[in-house]
């Protein structure tokens, strides 16, 4: 059966957008255990703590099941089961006991799916937890959370960026990063807060989540790497400009614009990444061709190097010997002096006297009757030399002996 037909954009051969793609709902995968041998009625009893404790079969094995299984199997009440395994959840999230909380906090994600009332406002209580146990088990429910419910951990998050301790703000970020690929626009609204902020760190774990949004974000993350390309640390812009390639095939126009800042850049690892992106951009548009240009006559000589060892691509021998020589008056590079030489260089006219004849169109061939005749005559055919058994031609007509 043949292949189904995909429109393709001519410049850049990706598949033309119909339509918009729609966003892949990210379930999260439900945790097994011996609670899935339990019934329904048996996991509600033994997270409420109605049962002490439950014996189960599972895996060949016997297990004796506490209260902190029951609650980790509340995942599996759905449907009309939803509204009383998320009461049962509340109930354990306010518990006494560390352990009870813990579990909550393992099966909270997956029980928001079916309902998510308060679940989240207890998600930041149990955040500031006395206990260290329960605060890990916070922070991992937040980074599991992130990506399905921005909404309901968004101040959360937004603390939990910010935080001075490591074990708490590790997790909030991974949870960011996972928010790019499911909801990138509300990655780009922590992004743009955290662009602002005075400590240079966090500018710079910002903008090194700019390459997971440039192809999803849209205009919002065209703002995002604009904005990072004029912060005043130089990591900061390099992290920007690192985007620049990927922006290239996605959205040509808008990187070009971006990429004319970037080359002017005073450090040296951005214009390195503005001249990749140059590199990668389609060379027959006019901006992109311009830009080029002007980099010919940049004051750095990394960025007159990569421009000029374009030209061959962007003009026609007759106008790159042209620009050659222009570039010649100005350049002082010893090395760029040699490569704008070799590109003014002619064969053809300046050449050897074989590279000119290379040049030259072949002689036609000279018919087997004329080269007969001229050979009677004593005529040289081509490179050819006379006979030296025949007379040679005369040189006039007036020579030629009469008939009596």
């Amino acid at each position: 059966m043949a292949k189904d037909y995909i429109a393709r954009d001519p410049r850049t051969g990706l598949p033309i957008a119909t339509g918009r793609k729609q966003r892949k709902k990210n379930t999260k995968k439900q945790v097994t255990g011996p609670w899935q041998e339990c019934s329904r009625k048996d996991i509600l009893a033994l997270a409420n703590g109605e049962i002490p404790q439950l014996q189960v079969d599972w895996g060949g094995r016997r297990y004796v099941l506490p209260r902190e299984d029951g609650i980790r199997g509340l995942g599996r009440l759905k449907g009309v089961w939803a509204d009383r395994a998320h009461t049962c959840l509340l109930k354990a999230l306010e518990s006494d006991e560390a352990t009870i909380r813990i579990a909550a906090l393992e099966i909270l994600p997956v029980v928001a799916e079916q309902r998510s009332d308060e679940l989240f406002d207890w998600l930041s209580v149990l955040l500031d937890d006395d206990e260290a146990s329960v605060r890990k088990a916070a922070s991992q429910c937040l980074e599991d959370s992130a990506p399905t419910f921005p909404s309901g951990i968004d101040s959360s998050l937004a603390q939990e960026l910010r935080s001075p301790i490591h074990a708490r703000s590790e997790p909030a970020w991974r949870g960011l990063k996972g928010l790019t690929e499911t909801w990138p626009e509300v990655a780009c609204d922590h992004i743009d807060e955290l662009l602002l902020v005075t400590d240079v760190g966090l500018r710079r774990k910002a903008s090194k989540l700019l390459r997971n949004i440039v192809q999803r974000a849209g205009a919002m993350g065209w703002d995002l790497i604009s904005w990072a390309l004029n912060d005043e640390d130089a990591d900061v812009r390099r992290n920007a400009s690192s985007t620049l390639a990927s922006l290239s095939k996605k959205e040509p126009r808008i990187a070009i614009m971006l990429t004319e800042r970037a080359i002017l850049d005073a450090d040296a690892k951005v214009r390195n990444n503005a001249l990749r992106a140059i590199r990668s951009m389609d060379t027959d548009d006019s901006r992109a061709r311009t830009l080029i240009m002007n980099g010919t006559r940049h004051t750095n000589v990394e960025v007159r190097r990569s421009c000029i060892e374009m030209l061959p691509m962007l003009l026609v021998e007759d106008k790159l010997r042209l620009i050659a020589t222009e570039l010649l008056q100005t350049e002082t590079n010893a090395e760029l002096k040699k490569m704008l030489n070799e590109y003014t260089f002619d064969a053809s006219i300046e050449g050897t006297e074989a590279q000119k004849n290379t040049f030259l169109a072949p002689a036609l061939p000279v018919p087997a009757l004329e080269r007969e005749v001229a050979q009677a005559q004593g005529q040289a055919v081509g490179l050819e030399s006379a006979p030296l058994d025949r007379p040679p031609l005369l040189e006039s007509t007036d020579e030629l002996p009469q008939d009596p």
